[in-house]
């Protein structure tokens, strides 16, 4: 038996495969085994092929592997696209009373059990329930007590009433009773439990989160694949604290509205993908020139336009570091864990308002989808620290005004950052403009002037560099010759695969950067090395540019862009075939 199980359920979108998935993740998780899932769907809502993967352990797993245990399959299709991942002994459940299903040939050494998942699902209650009988089909395979499905089961269902829950309780076990009378597997696998208690939730749902417990009280936005659910999270929830969501006609609408919202001195934000950020560019402008606190969360998907909006890339990091016409300060914080997604945000919040500039929040298809459990302390409220900067009272206000009494929002202070007066301040009244201002917001074209607000607004990013820890995350072995640099959610992949890659003999040194603009200095790390690789979801390495450039040194890259996130023990090959300049030792991890 292995030391993890990998679940998948596939068919075509509308087939219910994502709520499927997640009420067994739920299932797992409150059994106390940690889950990480994955999502292939397509850019449709109806049709085209869709599946959802769950990697189950006891022990913390954070990335999904090629292999495949237990398979639903929904359609034929399923079994083709996933049986390159199937093993001798793997079981495929599927519906053979199906027309569509009665000719299927599943892969040699594999297990086969034909479930008359719509008659069982009838007999319950509807058909509508089919997929809940596989739910019941797969305990019965995995040993896996089904009385945990039935709480992830209320919980799906008890806003439909207590009929409804009783039907899908009814449907999972008519399905685990048939392959318990009808089969006797020769596999032994068994799912453990345990007394943990582990909250369950995506890298969006932290984004929005940590949005919450940083104080963000506004959000404006317009649904985009894949940030739809940033937004999804905070209504509903945001109300409580006393703030409010607003789903914007478009893009543009959506950032002015939030620009406005921190004007107005509320924690402000907005999120979406590369598209809104092509059309939000001509604002990042107005909130840098202004010095307007603001978080906008881009969660990429593959490009360019339309490109394939449910699939993973990382190809944004070139527009987010210098996009927008002019010179225009920013940072740019990028999670690389889906727990680093609450924490990050927290941060962002805090980094907009110290330093009153627009902070890029980076995130991907593959962190906003995946599912994952954490220990409930992983998110403690009371670590949460929240700093407004340099926000003037009425005891403060006399100390930043001029001759004649006027408030200078704009000072050319030494670090760059000037005081900043909410709106009802009295003496702090002030105007902004997106035009060239002096220290109180007037607009001028004097030269002196127009290079002091620009040598004032770009010093905040030298202060900065000063004054926070622009840190990174290392792994593996530090005294390595071989460096591996990643950054985003490549880093449990990564992390998974330093284990394969030990086993081959490869020592690695692992740093994992969560910072892009201003970013950690590796250039002594970079030195100390033989080899450098980075690793990153995109066809061009715009990371690995950035690294040449900071420390003039040519590196190796790993590039993935075929929409699909990487895996720990398909990048463990990647990474021994750069170390060797062998591609054979691609097939030689793949085989581990």
């Amino acid at each position: 038996m292995p030391e993890d199980l990998n679940w998948a359920i596939g068919g075509e979108a509308g087939d219910g495969i994502d709520s499927t998935g997640k009420i067994f993740a739920q299932a797992l998780s409150r059994a106390g085994r940690h889950v990480f899932t994955s999502k292939d769907f397509a850019s449709r809502i109806r049709g085209g092929y869709t599946a959802y993967k769950i990697r189950t352990s006891v022990d913390r797993v954070e990335s999904v592997v090629d292999r495949l245990d237990i398979l639903i399959a929904l359609t034929e299709r399923t079994i083709h696209e996933n049986e390159a991942e199937l093993h001798e002994g793997s079981v495929i459940i599927y519906d053979g009373e199906r027309s569509t299903m009665q000719d299927v040939e599943v892969p040699e050494g594999t297990h086969a059990l034909t479930v008359p998942l719509k008659r069982l699902a009838e007999e319950a209650g509807g058909a509508i329930m089919r997929n809940v009988v596989a739910l019941g089909a797969a305990c019965q395979v995995a040993n896996f007590p089904i009385e945990n499905l039935d709480e992830a089961l209320a919980k799906r269902f008890s806003g439909k009433g207590e009929a409804i829950v009783e039907n899908n309780e009814k449907a999972a076990r008519l399905g685990q009773e048939y392959v318990a009378e009808n089969y006797d597997l020769p596999v032994d696998y068994d799912l453990e439990t345990t007394d943990e208690d582990y909250v369950l939730l995506n890298g969006d749902e932290a984004i929005g989160m940590g949005a919450i417990a940083a104080g963000c009280r506004f959000y404006a936005g317009y649904p985009i694949t894949p940030a739809t659910d940033v937004m999804e999270y905070l209504t509903g929830r945001i109300g409580d604290y006393g703030g409010a969501v607003v789903q914007a006609e478009d893009e543009l609408s959506a950032v002015n509205m939030a620009l406005g919202a921190a004007r107005a001195g509320a924690r402000s934000m907005t999120a979406t993908s590369g598209p809104g950020i092509d059309l939000m560019t001509e604002t990042f402008g107005l909130v840098a020139t202004t010095e307007t606190p603001l978080v906008i969360c881009d969660v990429m998907r593959s490009g360019p336009s339309t490109g394939m909006p449910t699939k993973q890339e990382q190809g944004d990091l070139d527009m987010l570091l210098y996009g927008g016409h002019g010179e225009i300060p920013r940072f740019v914080v990028a999670p690389t864990t889906v727990s680093e997604c609450f924490w990050k945000a927290v941060e962002a919040f805090n980094l907009a308002e110290q330093y009153q500039t627009p902070v890029f929040l980076v995130s991907d298809l593959s962190l906003a989808v995946t599912e994952q459990t954490f220990p409930p302390e992983t998110f403690d409220m009371d670590e949460v620290e929240i700093d407004r900067g340099k926000v003037v009272d009425e005891d403060e206000v006399d100390s930043w005004l001029d001759e004649q009494g006027r408030f200078q929002p704009h000072f050319p202070t030494a670090d760059g950052v000037s005081p900043r007066a909410f709106p009802g301040t009295a003496d702090g009244a002030h105007m902004t403009t997106g035009l060239e201002h002096d220290a109180l917001g007037r607009r001028t074209e004097e030269e002196e002037v127009r290079v002091e607000q620009v040598d004032k607004r770009n010093r905040k990013v030298e202060t900065a560099r000063e004054e926070e820890e622009w840190d990174y995350r290392e792994f593996g072995d530090p005294g390595a010759d071989t460096l591996v640099v990643s950054w985003g959610s490549n880093e449990g992949a990564m992390r998974e695969a330093l284990g394969f890659l030990e086993e081959r003999g490869h020592d690695v040194r692992f740093i994992s950067v969560p910072y892009l603009f201003p970013r950690p200095d590796l250039s002594e790390e970079v030195a100390a090395a033989e080899d450098v690789i980075v690793v990153e979801c995109n066809a061009t390495g715009q990371f690995a540019d950035v690294l040449e450039h900071d420390v003039l040194e040519r590196v190796q890259r790993v590039n993935k862009y075929t929409g699909v996130r990487y895996k720990a023990d398909e990048l463990a090959a990647e990474v021994a075939a750069a170390i060797t300049g062998d591609a054979g030792d691609t097939q030689e991890v793949e085989a581990k």
